[in-house]
This record gives C-alpha cells, sequence and structure tokens, in this order.
C-alpha cells in the first residue's frame, strides 16, 4: 500500500510509524527552472526493485522469497514458475492472498508490498539438480512498471531437507531510521500513561537528592535496561517476523478486520471511553515488586527499567504492534533490535534529563495532556481506516475518509460559531478546512471516486475528456521502426517525442489521458513528431532497446531535437503531470 493514499491527519502517525510510512524517504530536490531535470535515477534497477532468493529446498518443494524495496509492488497473476529437466513436476505455487489495488483500466488485482514467501511443490524424488525459472513482473509506486522479469535459480544436489538455510535479505539498517524510532520513542513518552510515571519514577529511581552526575548514572541505569528489554523484542521479530510473513497474512480480511477494530478500541481508549491497564492480577504483582526495589543505586534503577517496560507496554501497544509489524517484514534481526532499543532510548530521554538536573525543562500535566491524548485517537482511527481501505470498496474508503476528518472538524468547533479566543479561532480554521474536505471526499466517494488525495477524481478525470487532443501518433514495436523514425525526423530537422508505453502500463495510461490529452501540453506539442513504443510483448529485442537508452520500462518520454540528438536532461520517467511536462516543453530547443 502506498502511503500516499493517506489523508493528511494520517501525516502526525510519524512519531508512531515512523519507517512503514516512508514519510521522511529522501526525495530528489526539485530542480528549478533551467537545471537538469531528468528524473532517472529516482527509481532502482529491477533486480534491486524485487530481490529474489532461495529460503529452503527440498525434494518435495522449493521455497522462494521476494523482497520488494519500499514504494514497490509485485503483481500476484504475473509470478510464474518452472523448472528444467522438464521431466520434473512442479505443483502449482502456494500463494497468500496480495492486497487488492484497483485499477479502472485493469479492473480487480493483487499486489504484494515487501516480503513475500513463495513455496511451490516439487517432486524431485532423486534429488536431481535442477533449473528454477521465476517469472515477475513488478511496478513503483511513483509510477513506473517493469517489463516482465526471468531469473533463473540453480538448485544443486540437496540434502533431503534445507530446513532454515535462508538467504540473507538484504535489507539493513540506518541512521535515519534510528533517528526516526528515537523520535517516536520520544512521541510515545508525551502520552498521558506514560508521562505522569515520570515524577514517580524519578522519586524512586533518584531517591535521596543525589548529585547531578549520581542522577545522571541512575537515570542511565533505568533507561539502558529498559531499551535492552525492548531492542530483545525487536530482534525476535526481526529474526521470525519475516519466516512468519506477517505481511502477507496482514492481507487477509480475517486478519485485518480484527486488527482494525483493534486499533479502533484503543482510539476509543485515547479519548477517555476506558482505561487501558493491565489485568489487576499481573499489575499488583509488578506495582508490589516495583515498590519493594531499593532506589537509588543502579542495581535498583536498572530493576524498575526491566518492570517499567512491562508495565508501560499497555499504554502504548497499538503504535508498539504497528513497529513491530514494520520490523517483522524487513527479517532483519540486528536493525529490528537497534531501532526498538533507539525507542526505547527516545521514551527514556525526559527522565535522563530530570536526573541531570534538567527537571525544570520537563512540561507539567496539565490540558494539553487532553489534546496529546486525542491526536493519538485520532491516528489510531486512521489505521484503522487504512488497514479496512484492503478489503473495503475504494469508494467506500473514500467515504471513511470523508468521515474520519469531518469527525475531527467537529471537535475543532467548526461548526461553532459562538465568542471565542484566539486560539479556538484558529483550530476552528482548521477544522473547517478539514470539513471541506469531508464534503469533498463524500461527493468524490459518490461520484465513484477512490483516491483520499484526490477525492473529486472522477470530476477531473471527466475534465480531461474534453481536453483537446494533440497532433497524430504513430506507433511502432521493433527497433527497426525506431531508428527508421528518428532518421527521418532527423533528416527533416523535425523534433520529435518518443513515449514508452505497454497495455500493462497503468501510468502509461494515466500519461495518454491526462497529459497528452490536456489541451495546453497538445498546443504545445505543434509541429513535434509523436513516437510511441509498444512494448507490451517485451521481446528480447525492445528489451534490448530499453538497455539501450539505460530506462527500466515505461512509462518513459524522450525528447530529441531537430538535429536528432536526445535532450537527456528533459527525459521523463515515471508519471508526470501535465503542467510539468509542458514546463519541459518549454524548455526543449526546436
Amino acid at each position: 500500500m502506498s502511503l500516499r493514499r493517506l489523508l493528511l491527519p494520517l501525516l502526525l502517525l510519524c512519531l508512531s510509524l515512523p519507517a512503514s510510512a516512508g514519510l521522511f524517504d529522501q526525495r530528489p530536490a526539485a530542480s528549478p527552472i533551467g537545471a537538469p531535470l531528468n528524473n532517472s535515477s529516482d527509481f532502482l534497477p529491477v533486480r534491486e526493485a524485487f530481490k529474489l532468493s532461495l529460503v529452503s529446498s527440498d525434494t518435495q518443494s522449493v521455497t522462494l522469497r521476494f523482497v520488494a524495496a519500499e514504494g514497490y509492488y509485485l503483481y500476484r497473476h504475473r509470478l510464474n514458475f518452472s523448472v528444467e529437466p522438464a521431466d520434473l513436476t512442479l505443483g502449482q505455487a502456494e500463494l497468500p492472498a496480495g492486497q487488492a489495488k484497483h485499477d479502472e483500466f485493469f479492473g480487480d488485482v493483487e499486489v504484494y508490498y515487501g516480503v513475500l514467501d513463495v513455496r511451490v511443490p516439487l517432486d524431485n524424488p532423486d534429488n536431481r539438480p535442477l533449473r528454477l525459472q521465476v517469472g515477475y513482473q513488478g511496478c513503483a509506486d511513483k509510477g513506473l512498471c517493469y517489463p516482465p522479469e526471468t531469473e533463473f535459480i540453480e538448485i544443486g544436489e540437496m540434502p533431503a531437507a534445507i530446513s532454515g538455510a535462508a538467504a540473507p535479505v538484504a535489507t539493513g539498517w540506518t541512521w535515519k531510521d534510528l533517528a526516526l524510532f528515537f523520535l517516536a520513542g520520544l512521541g510515545l513518552t508525551f502520552t498521558p500513561c506514560v508521562l505522569p510515571m515520570l515524577p514517580i519514577l524519578s522519586g524512586v529511581v533518584l531517591r535521596g537528592r543525589p548529585s547531578n552526575a549520581r542522577g545522571l548514572v541512575l537515570s542511565l541505569a533505568y533507561v539502558l535496561p529498559m531499551a535492552a528489554c525492548y531492542a530483545v523484542l525487536g530482534a525476535l521479530m526481526g529474526l521470525f517476523g519475516a519466516g512468519l510473513n506477517l505481511q502477507a497474512m496482514l492481507q487477509s480480511p480475517w486478519v485485518l478486520v480484527p486488527f482494525a477494530v483493534f486499533f479502533g478500541v484503543f482510539a476509543m481508549a485515547m479519548f477517555g471511553v476506558f482505561e487501558l491497564r493491565l489485568p489487576a492480577f499481573i499489575r499488583d504483582r509488578l506495582d508490589q515488586r516495583a515498590s519493594q526495589t531499593r532506589g537509588g543505586t543502579i542495581a535498583g534503577a536498572a530493576t524498575l527499567g526491566v518492570l517499567s517496560s512491562l508495565i508501560v507496554s499497555p499504554c502504548i501497544t497499538a503504535p508498539l504492534t504497528a513497529l513491530l509489524l514494520y520490523i517483522s517484514s524487513t527479517g532483519d534481526a540486528v536493525g529490528g533490535g537497534l531501532q526498538l532499543f533507539a525507542l526505547g532510548l527516545g521514551m527514556g530521554t525526559p527522565l535522563v534529563l530530570f536526573g541531570a538536573g534538567g527537571g525544570a525543562l520537563l512540561p507539567k500535566s496539565g490540558p494539553w495532556l487532553v489534546t496529546v491524548r486525542n491526536a493519538f485517537g485520532v491516528m489510531l482511527l486512521a489505521v484503522s481506516v487504512w488497514l479496512l481501505e484492503r478489503v473495503l470498496p475504494g469508494s467506500l474508503s473514500l467515504a471513511l475518509w470523508g468521515l474520519l476528518a469531518g469527525g475531527v472538524a467537529v471537535f475543532l468547533g467548526a461548526l461553532e460559531f459562538g465568542p471565542k479566543t484566539h486560539r479556538q479561532k484558529l483550530s476552528q480554521i482548521a477544522g473547517l478546512a478539514l470539513l471541506v474536505y469531508a464534503l469533498a471526499a463524500w461527493v468524490g466517494a459518490l461520484q465513484g471516486a477512490t483516491d483520499p488525495l484526490k477525492p473529486l477524481g472522477q470530476l477531473s478525470a471527466a475534465a480531461s475528456q474534453g481536453s483537446t487532443k494533440s497532433g497524430a501518433w504513430q506507433t511502432l514495436s521493433s527497433p527497426a521502426e525506431l531508428d527508421a523514425a528518428l532518421a527521418e525526423a532527423k533528416a527533416a530537422g523535425q523534433p520529435l517525442l518518443l513515449d514508452w508505453y505497454a497495455d500493462w502500463c497503468i501510468s502509461c495510461k494515466v500519461i495518454e489521458r491526462e497529459v497528452f490529452g490536456n489541451a495546453e501540453v497538445g498546443s504545445k506539442l505543434a509541429g513535434w513528431r509523436l513516437i510511441r513504443f509498444d512494448i507490451t510483448e517485451s521481446n528480447a529485442a525492445q528489451r534490448a532497446l530499453l538497455d539501450r537508452y539505460k530506462l527500466f520500462g515505461p512509462p518513459a518520454i524522450q525528447l530529441f531535437a531537430g538535429n536528432g540528438d536526445e535532450l537527456l536532461d528533459l527525459r521523463v520517467v515515471g508519471e508526470v503531470d501535465a503542467a510539468t511536462f509542458a514546463a519541459r516543453l518549454d524548455q526543449a530547443p526546436r
């Protein structure tokens, strides 16, 4: 699921879902006019976007693992498998349910994000060496579709069973990930059930008014074991989570709906409908053990750190669960451990500041905590809707986003017009903006729109249908035809536009309708020779042509000047909007 489908309120979720949301991915800076605009570097080569490895094999089956990079997905119906020698028999591949994806051109399809494990039954009683052929096709959320790809896996003589002989998954971790998890932990500290514990813990851990240096040591003695407990949990999830393939399991409605309800229930707790606590018989024993622990000592502080990780966990169950699901998709035990260790450090930072003498800098409890609690409640409701998007029709999901935005608008006072303070007026303005969005979402849902970021998408699509079409297109499908067209244009001194297209490329259809069907773009293409190269078949000659131009697949648009040279700085890879493309045409010399 691409997060481009999340509403503005979900942006706040970066505090609790930093890595899975991908909100802080590095993007190339927008180029100023006159600077190179070639965006080919925005996309990964196909073998980096989709990494295939052998997990295990025996005489009865082969298990493979695909790891799709963040923002890339595989089509379920494009997966196919065959084996050599031909007298060996492969059974039907065991594929989990994929994430539902609706497209106005191709209808309902299923796709896979993250980690995908596929078991292929095999009849190889003699344990013979074999060659497995794997076919697949995927796309990038940013609007690039790769041609169908084929890889071969050589499997030599195997023992009767190789279980757990997984090839390492090159996911890894980055310092940016750790920083985001740290910030998430810092944000969780200021939830209503965690923040009030700071003065209590400081009174126990820092008993006897120690010096600032001693207070710093005791605080670290408390925080580090607490963070270590979370690190162990993260490492275990990274080690075993990918094997469980929780990402695939979470594509089933029988799992998605209960999880959506789960987050909804926790949202109600954030709104104060009820209080989250451990069962009394567990809570009482932990509290008793904590009260008996001697404060003011390093050992006592460490024991309290371990106990507090258990006491506080129910308050952060929902965001912690989401983070664990993200870690499970990476299959990286070291990264999972470090990420949750950073989360624990973030949660403990305020106490360290308090112990080091910075208590005056810490915020005090007050009405603002209610605002924080309500904000977390909204985020959890957003996660519920996000999960339900995978099982509900797109228009109904859009209506739910509108309902969430409308509810927030009402609580911000959008419909209250009595005397207000300046702060209340600002809240009302924000509420009115959300209310406008909610109305647009409901109108769009009734029109059949599905994209939360374009709630009136159906109306804009209808408007684009009436736009002026550009000149006549010539469709080619062989390298020889393309070379001849390029030579003719060069001989005539005519600029040429080359559009790479395929029937299976959704973004190509979008560009054809919304960019080349745009009146402004059509007027600027007057005098250009328009060539569309159809790579639907994706045969060897067509793929060699892609390699010649260093392209990964469609959509892509190349502009050639009248002298036959490509304007490399103006090359477009992936989706582009009409305004951006029109600006590029303005920079193209004839």
